[in-house]
């Protein structure tokens, strides 16, 4: 019988009403006394790192996950995180760079209501998760809620209250479960041992564009962090405003050294600069980089992770257009 590790950080599955709402209260091995299903599967172990609202998990919390499945990899067949859905998907990116090539499972799950409520997704969530953390087949970080096996660099929150809450964005299912079958598409490539980072650069800024959006505030971002990903319009551009310069703004901070990242608000089919003219200013700007069909996710957990690698133009570009576990398809 496999060994199963189960790490527990909070989040709505294991939380309680309290008189300020719902605050993450149950250990991990709470949640395994709702599951007895469990036992069946496999022999699973607890560990309780954090007890957070996942809103509250910040890169910190990333890195200690990570150390905590390094320390522990050879010890286990698979892994479960149980996790807040509001940053799941962060998370799931997060690890998908600071542990690549994983054979066995590192499974990412969660709830949009609590384990001790009536009425709940948790419970079939959390067997899910377990099924797929003894899989032979499955590989890597990923995200297991509502029946569906989602890739870790491409999973995105779409629904803040139904049970469907994450879509795959830009990449099919890794596999669905029915009737406690998993029944899979994709099988991820993988390591004989997977390759470990602990160090992420937090100075990562994330800009969405509104209708007349001034330039300086890009400004600012870029003046107090490393790299700012700029969340466009449709495929892709900057705006051009009189005595709103971002195209200027822009070049100013890259060259001062800072990572500029273009990519779009709109979740499905990526961008394309060189579609329109307000694109093709940057298009044609070899230290922009454009996100194409990533998630806004992956690359921010990937811009983290590269500077902390490199400040290099040369190495930061290869790398952040170099595929990790699927994070990007398109490159142009």
């Amino acid at each position: 019988m496999k060994r199963i590790l189960m790490i527990g950080t909070g989040g709505t599955i294991a939380s309680g009403k309290t008189a300020e709402g719902l605050m993450p209260e149950l250990t991990s091995e709470q949640l395994l006394s709702f599951v007895p299903a469990v036992s069946a599967l496999c022999r699973a172990e607890c560990l309780q790192l954090l007890s957070l609202d996942s809103t509250n998990l910040a890169p910190s919390h990333w890195l200690l996950i990570a150390k905590a499945i390094r320390e522990r990899y050879d010890r286990y067949d698979g892994f479960v995180i149980s996790h807040g859905t509001d940053t799941m998907a962060y998370t799931a990116a997060a690890l998908s760079y600071l542990i690549q090539g994983a054979r066995k499972p590192i499974i990412l799950t969660g709830a949009q209501k609590p384990i001790s409520f009536d009425s709940t997704d948790s419970k079939v969530n959390l067997t899910d998760a377990f099924l797929c953390a003894c899989s032979d087949t499955l590989h890597g970080v990923m995200i297991v809620f509502n029946g569906k096996v989602i890739q870790g660099t491409r999973a995105c929150k779409t629904r803040t209250k139904s049970y469907e809450a994450f879509s795959s964005i830009n990449y099919p299912y890794l596999a669905v479960l029915q009737d406690g079958c998993i029944l899979q598409y994709i099988e991820n490539a993988c390591l004989p041992e997977p390759v470990f980072y602990d160090t992420l650069d937090e100075r990562v800024a994330l800009l969405k564009l509104i209708p007349g959006a001034r330039a300086e505030l890009a400004g600012w971002m870029l003046r107090h962090n490393d790299a700012l990903i700029l969340e466009s319009f449709g495929v892709g551009g900057i705006p051009s405003y009189d005595g709103n310069d971002f195209l200027s703004v822009l070049e100013e901070g890259i060259q001062g050294g800072k990572t500029v990242v273009l990519t779009t608000q709109v979740q499905n089919e990526g961008s394309d600069l060189s579609v329109y003219s307000v694109g093709h200013r940057l298009k044609d700007n070899p230290n922009v980089l454009e996100a194409y069909d990533m998630t806004t996710e992956a690359a921010l957990a990937k811009m983290m992770w590269i500077l902390s690698l490199s400040r290099d133009v040369a190495e930061v570009s290869g790398m952040f257009y170099e595929p990790v576990a699927h994070d990007i398809l398109y490159r142009g």
